[in-house]
């Protein structure tokens, strides 16, 4: 008969590719997660694992078995905290993801709230970038994550929290400074600084300026990309460029006088902020409740006066579905 505990222990293989890694990630040793391993495949009658000098592969049987594990594991973890979680709301462990451009902004205005109406339950954050999030999700290893939507996979369900303007950081000395409003075809997408690679607002932002670029018939480009929205601040600040930031982010990364945040034009761009998780998870009211502290914190700031340096105040969603 397979046990979770060889599901699990193939899972970490697939992840980490070697055994001595998957012992460690799994907390056993390397023989006590061989000898599963063999036993598994003793019980099945197939290799899942193809042994190399130096590194462990799966079989195309193997992580086949590995991702119809993730779901029998995923559903065990829903099954203990259907059992554990009845008695009240947002008790005991409860593991949340969060984007990178989202974290730092977001998490110290939900903390406080969230300890003081929720004393018993035990938060463990995970910061990572949006795949990584929704990977983990569906696999159990984590309960739910804060993201921008839609996420598009139909294991997971989806509660839209707020919307998150886009706004125009520029340094202080741009001529624009002082305007009340600026037009997406007035950015000169050729000095347009992004985050790297696999960070959402990095596609949701060319996403727009490729609808601005349209309208225009131009073409752009970005010269400098980064790893965190300080750094593309920092950047922004020394004169090399400009950058979209969310508004959420401008109560941080307003504080240097040397940039100056700007509306654009409506229709305003921006994102939707929600939260993600499991379609099978017995933990709803829980995500439920969590949803209504975020709306709260979010939407607390007060609203930005145009031309000036903004404020972030990004407007609650409580009607729009996600997904």
């Amino acid at each position: 008969m397979i046990t979770l505990k060889q599901l699990r222990y193939l899972s970490a293989l697939a992840k980490h590719g070697h055994f001595g890694r998957a012992a460690e990630a799994c907390a056993v040793t390397q023989p006590a997660l061989s000898m599963q391993i063999r036993d598994l495949e003793r019980t099945l009658g197939v290799a899942v694992v193809e042994r190399r000098p130096g590194e462990a592969m799966l079989t195309e049987v193997g992580r086949e078995i590995a991702r119809r594990g993730e779901n029998v594991l995923a559903a065990s973890r829903d099954l203990v905290d259907f059992a554990r979680h009845r008695g009240g709301l947002l008790m005991g462990r409860l593991t949340l993801g969060v984007i990178p451009s989202l974290a730092p902004y977001l998490l110290p205005r939900i903390l406080p709230p969230l300890q003081n109406r929720f004393p018993d339950l035990r938060l463990e954050l995970r910061e990572t970038q949006t795949r990584q999030l929704v990977d983990e999700i569906k696999s159990g290893a984590l309960d739910a994550a804060m993201l921008a939507l839609p996420v598009g996979e139909p294991d997971i369900e989806t509660l839209a929290l707020f919307e998150d303007l886009f706004l125009l950081a520029v340094p202080a000395a741009d001529p624009r400074a002082d305007t009340a409003r600026v037009a997406a075809d007035d950015i000169d997408q050729s000095r347009l600084i992004l985050l790297e690679d696999g960070h959402c607002l990095r596609d949701q932002a060319l996403a727009f300026c490729a609808t601005a670029r349209n309208r225009v018939g131009g073409a752009g480009g970005t010269a400098f990309a980064a790893s965190s929205l300080t750094t593309v601040m920092q950047m922004v600040a020394n004169g090399y460029g400009v950058t979209l930031i969310p508004q959420i982010a401008a109560d941080v990364e307003r504080r240097d006088d040397r940039v100056k945040l700007l509306r654009l034009e409506q229709p305003e761009p921006g994102r939707s902020i929600g939260l993600a998780f499991r379609r099978t998870s017995p933990r709803k009211a829980d995500f439920a409740a969590l949803g209504e502290v975020v709306r709260e914190s979010a939407g607390a700031a007060a609203a930005p006066a145009a031309g000036e340096n903004v404020r972030s105040s990004p407007r609650p969603n409580k009607n729009r579905k996600g997904g």
